[in-house]
């Protein structure tokens, strides 16, 4: 048996729903992932009458697509979609039967519309919780457009293939035999490296907002909802809704909630903050802050939005180590997510940049994974928790190199080693490896904000107790502020503060609140 109890008994109830039927084609050898795939099918089969099971020949075995009878509907899994994707199989096999995806119709409307001839691969880790809403993405894409097809590759099982191609960061994206893209991308987002993005014209007509908030993570989420409960009119630009929530792992910290995942932390904020009368603007980066008689910010695109007040909850994304090597073999060697890209480099040798706890983490968990991966921290001595440390070093396949400064990423097409300085003697020492992740902290997401509102020496924005800024009507939460700690709860209630103290500036203005 492929599934265990737990979640043989969670698929029963969703296939429940399927309202058609659906035909699996497989594609299977005598290798043991064929023999699980056919388990799986055959599991599958056995819990619905709506599923059908067909042997055949597809472009990749082990593989299996998922059709209406009679129809090749161009979903196919080259791997077993469990872990991460169990959920991506789940979608498929709702969406195949008739079911109506959870999207808006212009989004629909969307894919429906897109011209010309489009195949997709996307090779993903079934370890990876980033690479899910690309595969379920392209797979809804080619459920709704005959003209699409999508296959995910789940790179452990092809490895060949992978090597082949040069994948060392998932999820990776060709299209029609061409790179496309590589990270997590949402549904809005492929769509618009499609072509099929909002313009500036249809921000023309949208009035000054009472709350404009300018990021979507867990900051901007609670401003939001915070000041759409006053009832008042709210708005968030969000450049990907969600924020820096999306690429976390696991979320053990957040209170009442023993354990979640980023990605599903981040659905669950979308849908609260959906709840409301909030106008989200996602896939929309802000360019400029100018105060005039409303706050104006204009957007890359061109457009330009306006508010009584503004709550900037932009957040921070992972610090660049800024040495040579690192822009060039990013995604190439170079990585910032264990997680996601760690299976890639099994059984090769790795380092980390960083010994804080990030780092000691992400060192923990890959050596579970690969031959062998070197520690390199800048300091005298590591900053990680020392249980985090006591873990690390009882470890017998990792190395602690203290006092190293990161000189070079080195590699040609690819990474081949590291150089660093020791910081004691001054001598370069050089160590080869196939990987370097980067986890070396955070910066603030403020730099196109410039003098326009006071930030300090980090480039964090400079609030009061109340997340009043520099300039009268704008305030400030979350990771792009000066506030001692980075976690998701804090941000959260900075947040809601924000949006209170919003909202207490707006009643104590010359300007009326719209109600």
């Amino acid at each position: 048996m492929i599934l265990d109890a737990d979640i043989k008994a969670q698929l029963g109830q969703y296939l429940q729903l399927l309202e058609g039927d659906v035909l699996l084609k497989v594609s299977a050898g005598r290798d043991d992932v064929s023999r699980d795939m056919l388990a799986l099918v055959d599991e599958l089969s056995t819990m619905s009458a709506n599923i059908k099971v067909e042997r055949t020949e597809l472009e990749r075995t082990p593989s299996f697509s998922v059709n209406r009878v009679g129809e090749d509907t161009g979903i196919t899994f080259a791997g077993i979609p469990l872990g991460h994707e169990f959920t991506s199989l789940v979608l498929a096999l709702l969406q195949v039967s008739g079911r109506a995806p959870k999207v808006e119709q212009k989004v629909i409307d969307q894919i429906k519309s897109i011209e010309g001839t489009y195949h997709f691969d996307s090779y993903i880790s079934l370890s990876c919780q980033n690479c899910p809403e690309v595969v379920q993405g392209l797979n809804l894409m080619s459920v709704l457009n005959p003209n699409i097809t999508h296959t995910m590759i789940d790179g452990a099982a092809f490895k060949e293939e992978v090597e082949s191609k040069d994948i060392m960061a998932v999820p990776t994206v060709f299209l029609n035999g061409e790179s496309f893209s590589s990270g997590r991308m949402s549904l809005e987002e492929l769509l618009a490296k499609l072509g099929s993005a909002p313009d500036a014209s249809e921000f023309a007509d949208k009035e000054p907002y009472e709350v404009l908030v300018v990021g979507g993570g867990p900051a901007g989420a609670s401003a939001a909802i915070y000041a759409a409960r006053k009832g008042i009119r709210t708005g968030i630009v969000a450049e990907r809704f969600g924020g820096q929530v999306l690429d976390t792992m696991s979320i053990e910290n957040f209170i009442s909630v023993k354990q979640t995942e980023g990605p599903k932390f981040a659905a669950s904020l979308e849908e609260h903050v959906k709840e409301y009368n909030i106008d989200v603007m996602n896939l929309q980066r802000a360019k400029r802050l100018e105060k005039k008689d409303y706050i104006e910010i204009e957007l890359e695109n061109g457009a330009v939005v306006k508010g009584k007040t503004v709550i900037l909850s932009t957040g921070a994304r992972w610090r660049n180590v800024g040495v040579p090597g690192e822009a060039e073999f990013k995604n190439k060697g170079v990585a910032y997510c264990p997680h996601c890209d760690g299976p890639l480099f099994a059984g090769k040798d790795v380092a980390v940049i960083g010994g804080g706890n990030s780092g000691v983490e992400a060192a923990i968990d890959l050596a579970n994974i690969v031959n062998h991966v070197t520690v390199l921290e800048y300091n005298s001595e590591l900053k990680a928790d020392s249980v985090l440390q006591d873990r690390l070093r009882s470890l017998p396949n990792v190395t602690v190199v203290t006092n190293a400064q990161t000189q070079e990423i080195t590699g040609t097409d690819k990474v081949n080693g590291i150089s660093y300085v020791e910081r004691e003697t001054g001598d370069v020492k050089h160590v080869e490896l196939s990987g370097v992740f980067v986890q070396i902290g955070l910066v603030p997401n403020t730099d196109w904000l410039g003098d326009t509102v006071e930030r300090n020496k980090f480039g964090e924005i400079v609030i009061d107790q109340r997340g009043a800024t520099s300039v009268p009507g704008v305030f400030a939460a979350g990771d792009c502020t000066n506030s001692p700690y980075k976690q998701i709860i804090i941000s959260m209630g900075s947040g809601a503060t924000a949006s209170l103290s919003a909202f207490d500036y707006l009643i104590r203005s010359e300007v009326p609140v719209l109600v």
